[in-house]
């Protein structure tokens, strides 16, 4: 086994990220920055490259974290544990925030209703990022999304023919709705494997279980395909996401955005998914 020297290795993820950050105009001066923080390697990562960023940089830009609680049991708590030592750690506030407090009901009480889990977590995880990072004034939600994910999700989109979401894409999007808070993605060139190797290297805590519901994903079957090929041809995930990066380049589409009537959030249509989906699992729970 080859021996890996700390340094260079930290060396060559910081500058992965920060020159992804500074590529893309990730981070403004004056921008107030909420990191999605699950208290796996991803979000712990993206958290230290942020705080690091801020420490060695000439933007002056606030950060806060914030970890969405599902509602899972023998899983979540681990992860909410991880993501308090960490940003207490570096003196980042963390909001935790559950299922529960807004909908009444947990992940686990829902998780029979659908085909698979991760349709509904979805829907109310992206609703409670944007709700929250809005509430706190956020100018960006940054979140750990690595190349491997990026790949994954582009593939996905492919399978599934939504081509709306094709101009989702990419390390940046930019606000189309002032109550839309918009994501950035400081590890986006970064590989997976490098994130796990970051967090092993420097002893750092991590939740690092997968989720019991991930299985069930289209995601699940398409990140084991990939791996698959790799391990036959190293270096097909690099090559794939460099083709995709240069090749494929679509603009971010006008989306003509109202209030929903029922949480006064923004929506492309009222009632938004999140509140449609809670009207139909109460009608399933009744």
């Amino acid at each position: 086994m080859m021996k890996i020297d700390k340094d260079e290795f930290n060396k060559y993820v910081e500058d992965n990220v920060f020159n992804t950050i500074s590529e893309y105009n990730l981070i403004e001066d004056g921008d107030n920055i909420m990191i999605g923080v699950s208290g796996g390697k991803d979000s712990i990562l993206t958290l230290n490259m942020l705080h690091s960023y801020q420490q060695k940089s000439d933007i002056n830009f606030t950060l806060k974290a914030v970890c969405i609680d599902e509602g899972i049991a023998g899983y979540r708590n681990d992860g909410i544990k991880s993501a308090k030592e960490n940003t207490k750690k570096l003196g980042i506030p963390l909001i935790v925030h559950s299922f529960k407090d807004t909908w009444g009901y947990d992940l686990d009480e829902i998780s029979d209703l659908y085909k698979s889990t991760c349709m509904p977590c979805g829907v109310y995880r992206r609703y409670l990022l944007n709700k929250i990072s809005d509430e706190q004034g956020a100018d960006k939600i940054a979140t750990g999304h690595n190349l491997d994910d990026e790949i994954q999700s582009f593939l996905m989109t492919f399978a599934r023919n939504d081509q709306n979401k094709f101009s989702k894409f990419g390390p940046k999007l930019k606000r189309i709705h002032p109550k839309m808070t918009p994501r950035i993605k400081p590890l986006w060139q970064l590989p997976e494997k490098d994130v796990g190797l970051w967090c092993v290297i420097n002893d750092i805590e991590i939740h690092d279980m997968e989720c019991p519901y991930s299985q069930t994903s289209l995601r699940a079957d398409i990140k084991m395909f990939l791996n698959m090929l790799e391990e036959e041809k190293k270096g097909i995930k690099q090559n794939i996401f460099n083709s995709f990066k240069k090749t494929f380049t679509q603009k971010q589409s006008e989306v003509e955005l109202c209030m929903c009537e029922i949480c006064n959030q923004a929506t492309a249509q009222s009632p938004c998914n999140a509140c449609r989906m809670t009207d139909e699992i109460k009608k399933m729970l009744s």
